[in-house]
């Protein structure tokens, strides 16, 4: 129950909502009961045995409202007639059914408004934690997964818990006023024949005992095949190029048909439930019947056949909300276990977090430094006490074998990623100390991907200033080198470029990268081989948009091609994790290093 309450915190201010529910709630449980109880005035009227009906004394309790209006039905008869009589019964009928269903409506609008109300606070709760939380998270997550909860899993929580809660005030509320009525037409009955209620209780329960746990592995199952369709759609062309789609297909349909397995058995537990409360009300109104019939006949009872007929009416309208409660127990299992998966997103923490006392830092000024910097994932350390500083204005290029950490390096310092021991200072200032949105709002990123998103070139140029005007956009483009190739375009500036820029060649999405990134006009510049997936003409217009790029800026630059960074102010050899040479391109040949060597193999396979 923890786990629902807590689902429940969503829907705040859940009194906005609860008070007119409970209130037009109470009114249709009324006039909707009130609906079965009119029968017994209605049969009584209809079949009189003579034109005004048997004398009927004024009840002392106008509480007995079956007695109540049998009396002023027959009251009726007298003045009117029994066709007078018939058409006032009948008049309190559909006033009374009208006046049911609009409260009925009305609750039912306000219960619609609180689904979609927690809906809406839970969505943005679980999406707004998500982009918060670092990017390791992101390593060790499957993609799928996360889809499924913030998608799928939402959806099965807002329909079965708040689903569950109108059940929960309504459906009570419903039975007791039905037995409530029972009782008032024969208590000797009414006795007897909720016994009913409990014996489907125990039965349902004993039913829907194992639906938790399936629930689990039904997401379980839809995440992974969520994660097996986005690898398939995003690796597409590699799957036709080895000739794989057979085993994809089957790697898909194998999850889909345990999916379809579990599905299976959650409905024949869910589905057993219904006709099972359903078998025993009615076996139970068969007894009644029995049990009533032989009282009235055997003259031990004091109730009339219309009395009698309307406690059968009232009776079977019992078991409806008695069928709903076990129904909505057995959905709730589905909701609490998808809640559970949600709110795990929601409790995950993000690894790196602002200081509470964590100031702005508004500009570049004089450097970035690096001191004993270590990282290691898990066990496999791959930074060793590196120092390095980074002045204003220069142009630090970083290069060594794979793996060596170049990547992680560059990632360190907007945070992306956080030091196991050591610091990074900008301007002498501790990155730890400062605010990470003004951290990073000082640098710019190119990676070797280019991330571009499902929408205009325009509106992806502008991502970086989402208020730039046509003319800065245009001016960052030009500076990009992709002016030109726009203009070509359908539209212009207005050409949708699909799914990760996929109408793009790699050169013209590289250089929407570029051109996002002027148009921030950063003080820092980090670029991960920003050329390295590029031919060589595309490498060169490229290159010539990072210059530009690069003017007047500090850059930290990591690339595989040496050739591009041979001007650098400092080119940084990383290898094994730790610095091993440093100096530019004519100080690290002479010193006939590691540089010295990559510089050749490259040569040898140029």
């Amino acid at each position: 129950m923890k786990t629902y309450f807590r689902l429940l915190s969503f829907a705040k201010p859940i009194e906005k909502f609860a008070i007119p529910y409970i209130i037009f709630t109470i009114f249709g449980v009324i006039f909707s009961t009130l609906n079965l109880a009119l029968l017994a005035p209605l049969l009584t009227t209809l079949f009189a045995n003579s034109p005004t009906g048997e004398a009927i004394a004024k009840p002392e309790n106008w509480l007995n409202l079956i007695k109540t209006f049998n009396y002023y039905a027959y009251l009726a008869n007298v003045k009117y007639g029994a066709s007078g009589a018939l058409k006032f019964v009948c008049s309190i009928i559909v006033i009374s059914v009208f006046l049911g269903n609009i409260f009925r409506y009305l609750s039912q609008r306000v219960m619609e408004n609180l689904r979609i109300h927690t809906l809406l606070n839970l969505r943005k709760s679980v999406f707004n934690n998500v982009m918060d939380l670092h990017l390791g998270y992101f390593s060790n997550e499957r993609k799928g997964d996360i889809i499924s909860k913030i998608s799928a899993d939402v959806q099965v929580v807002q329909f079965s818990v708040t689903g569950t809660l109108q059940v929960i005030f309504k459906e009570p509320l419903q039975l007791i006023a039905y037995i409530v009525f029972l009782f008032v037409i024969s208590v000797k009955l009414t006795l007897f024949s909720i016994l009913v209620i409990p014996v489907s209780a125990f039965v349902i329960s004993r039913i829907v005992k194992r639906l938790k746990a399936q629930a689990q592995e039904s997401q379980k199952s839809y995440s992974n095949m969520i994660s097996n369709l986005d690898e398939a759609l995003s690796g597409i062309k590699i799957i036709k190029a080895f000739n794989a789609v057979d085993f994809i297909k089957q790697k898909f349909d194998n999850e889909n048909v345990r999916y379809s397995k579990i599905s299976k058995s959650m409905a024949k537990r869910q589905q057993l439930a219904s006709p099972v409360s359903e078998f025993m009300g009615v076996a139970m109104v068969s007894a009644i019947v029995l049990y009533g019939g032989s009282l009235i006949i055997s003259k031990q009872s004091d109730l009339d056949a219309a009395s009698f007929i309307s406690y059968i009416a009232l009776f079977s309208q019992v078991m409806r909300p008695a069928k709903a409660i076990s129904d909505s127990f057995s959905n709730i299992h589905s909701g609490i276990a998808a809640g559970e998966r949600v709110l795990q997103l929601i409790d995950e923490k993000p690894a790196i977090v602002d200081a509470p006392n964590a100031l702005a830092i508004p500009d570049f000024k004089t450097e970035i430094r690096l001191e004993k910097v270590c990282f290691a994932y898990a066990e496999k350390e791959i930074l060793k006490n590196v120092d390095l500083t980074i002045a204003k204005g220069k142009n630090i290029a970083l290069v060594g074998p794979s793996g060596g950490g170049k990547s992680t390096l560059m990632d360190l310092i907007p945070r992306f990623i956080e030091a196991q021991s050591g610091n990074i200072f900008i301007d002498g200032q501790d990155i730890k100390s400062l605010k990470t949105n003004s951290l990073r709002a000082l640098m710019g990123v190119v990676n070797q991907e280019s991330i571009l998103f499902n929408d205009t070139i325009f509106n992806n140029i502008a991502f970086s200033k989402p208020s730039a005007t046509q003319q800065e956009v245009e001016a960052a483009a030009k500076i990009a080198n992709a002016h030109n190739f726009i203009l070509q375009t359908e539209n212009g500036y207005q050409t949708n470029i699909g799914d990760r820029g996929i109408k793009l060649s790699g050169g013209q999405k590289q250089r929407i990268n570029i051109a996002r990134a002027v148009l921030a006009n950063p003080p820092i510049m980090l670029l991960d081989e920003a050329t390295s997936a590029l031919d060589t003409e595309s490498e060169k217009l490229v290159q010539d948009a990072l210059n530009n790029l690069m003017k007047n800026r500090t850059t930290l630059v990591i690339a595989h091609r040496l050739s591009t960074i041979q001007n650098a102010d400092n080119i940084i050899v990383l290898d094994a994790g730790q610095v091993v040479e440093q100096g530019n391109h004519l100080e690290l040949l002479n010193h006939n290093g590691v540089y010295k060597r990559l510089i050749d193999m490259q040569a040898f396979n140029d």
